[in-house]
């Protein structure tokens, strides 16, 4: 049985939406293992002179928790 957990984050990119999701999966699957799925919460966007300056994301993103090592009697790791 999978255990998951799930985490709230930003991201921005000045390209599109699109490269903002691409540039947190990438991100946050450096730090996290078993990164699963992702639900999009909102979209926005900064603007600057007229014109959209940043596309930001914030996601929900899933993954699965490492099971702990089993430990012997004496509290120490099963080999």
């Amino acid at each position: 049985m999978s255990i998951m957990k799930s985490e709230e984050i930003m991201a921005e990119s000045p390209k599109s939406f699109e490269d903002a999701i691409q540039v947190a999966i990438s991100r946050f699957s450096k730090t996290v293992r078993g990164l699963a799925s992702c639900h999009i919460n909102s979209m926005s966007t900064t603007i600057k002179d007229g014109k959209i300056d940043l596309y930001r994301v914030n996601m929900q993103m899933t993954f699965q928790v490492d099971a702990a090592p089993e430990k012997n009697g004496n509290g120490k790791k099963k080999k």
